[in-house]
């Protein structure tokens, strides 16, 4: 954090006690611990502990709008990847109403040799929930892959177009970091298949509707 560390001075403890006349007393003790996302428990733990004569802090609050901003973009970014879904399903009915209505011959024919509505249903549910799963599997696949790599893409993008996309003197990283979590890529994946699955309804029950003498008296 440059603009910080601009405002941050390193002395010698003792040259830093004799500025403010402290003898060996400290204004304060700093805890570096092993995983620091326990930060918030620790601190809560002391702070109960010491009462409230000390004041714990730790840097879940004292970044708490540098990550409350970090949050409100992940929203954001989610919403927007949700529409892109939402922007799929909706393609997936469009395919599956253009599909019906050119299969209404087929199904009317059907329907004639004595085919159910319900079986007509779930032919077009089953083959529209094929078409989400084959999608939702390549998009998990290839996400994960990427997500995995992106340091390693970016910096072979980057070496082969020269370019740099993430200048030092510009942004706190030289790198964009990545991390896999396996719980939101499953919840990703079980939202594309419950919207692929959705999707399928509209055109599915039109199909069954379908009546034999309507769809076959012009052909």
């Amino acid at each position: 954090m440059p603009d910080q560390s601009l405002t941050l001075a390193y002395v010698h403890i003792k040259d830093a006690a004799a500025v403010y006349e402290l003898g060996n007393d400290v204004t304060g003790v700093k805890l570096k611990l092993n995983d620091m996302f326990e930060a918030p428990d620790v601190s809560a733990s002391l702070a109960d502990a010491l009462g409230d004569e000390y004041n714990v802090t730790n840097w879940t609050i004292q970044q708490r709008i540098f990550f409350r901003a970090i949050k409100i973009e992940k929203i954001m970014v989610f919403c927007i990847l949700l529409l892109v879904v939402a922007v799929a399903a909706f393609n997936i009915i469009m395919t599956q109403v253009m599909l019906v209505n050119d299969k209404r011959v087929d199904v009317a024919i059907l329907r004639t040799m004595g085919v159910s509505p319900k079986s007509i249903l779930i032919i077009f549910l089953v083959q529209g929930n094929l078409i989400g799963m084959v999608g939702v599997l390549i998009g998990v696949v290839v996400g994960v892959v990427v997500g995995a790599n992106t340091a390693q893409i970016t910096a072979g993008v980057e070496r082969l177009l020269g370019l740099n996309f993430i200048d030092s003197n510009v942004f706190y990283l030289t790198q964009i970091p990545s991390d896999v979590r396996w719980k939101e890529v499953v919840a990703i994946a079980v939202v594309g298949l419950l919207l692929a699955g959705l999707s399928t309804l509209y055109p599915a029950w039109r199909a069954s509707r379908t009546q034999p003498a309507e769809a076959l008296r012009y052909d």
